[in-house]
């Protein structure tokens, strides 16, 4: 699969070059999610990453992101400042010098990152708050520089990561540093309470099946 990918993508950009638009043609490359690999029969695997698509480690949310932008980005860069799709907007207004309109988006214009890897900090927003059948833990997940906060609804714990220094999130900083695990699930909170974010109800018909 991931030869066919890259078999296509080199058919694009030849045909591209054919028809001479490929000096003004932005290409971005990205994933939706993490691959399966925590469900039966899974087909993939993360590693070095963490669990895979629908949870909130690594190996569900960290996804390619590659772009092509003529003139303005040189082959090979790479860049460690994390983004997110919900940037994809702001930054394609910005890159073909549109009229921004009254849409407002929870995104940013990341194109000052071609030219240097800094960017003002912010936090980042994940929810996901239901079961699927990937065994899938409910949630919502904050990231700030260096450091991840998860909200389990489930277990009704916050885990925290330093993915600097722990990218496949094996050791839970919780309880070792509760102020940067105040300070994450605070703003957690209050991006959910500004967003009206819809949170998992208790089902009353759910019976508890007894305990082995």
């Amino acid at each position: 699969m991931i030869y066919s990918v890259d078999e296509n993508i080199g058919k694009l950009v030849t045909r591209l070059r054919e028809l001479g638009f490929d000096k003004n043609t932005v290409i971005i490359f990205t994933s939706d999610n993490g691959g399966l690999s925590t469900s039966e029969g899974s087909p993939t695997c993360n590693s070095p990453l963490r669990a895979g698509k629908g949870w909130l480690y690594e190996g569900g949310i960290r996804v390619p992101l590659i772009i092509k932008y003529p003139g303005k980005t040189r082959a090979g860069t790479e860049r460690k400042t994390p983004v997110s799709s919900v940037d994809f907007f702001s930054t394609i207004v910005e890159m073909t010098g549109s009229v921004p309109t009254s849409v407002k988006t929870d995104g940013i214009n990341i194109t000052p990152l071609f030219k240097k890897d800094s960017m003002k900090p912010r936090p980042l927003f994940w929810h996901y708050p239901h079961y699927s059948n990937q065994g899938v833990e409910p949630g919502s997940a904050v990231r700030l520089g260096r450091y991840k906060l998860i909200d389990n609804f489930e277990k009704g714990k916050q885990e925290l990561y330093d993915l600097e220094n722990d990218l496949s999130e094996t050791t839970d900083l919780s309880s070792s540093n509760p102020e940067k695990t105040e300070e994450l699930f605070k703003l957690l909170e209050d991006w959910r309470n500004k967003t009206n974010a819809r949170m998992m109800v208790p089902n009353p018909n759910w019976n508890k099946p007894p305990t082995p």
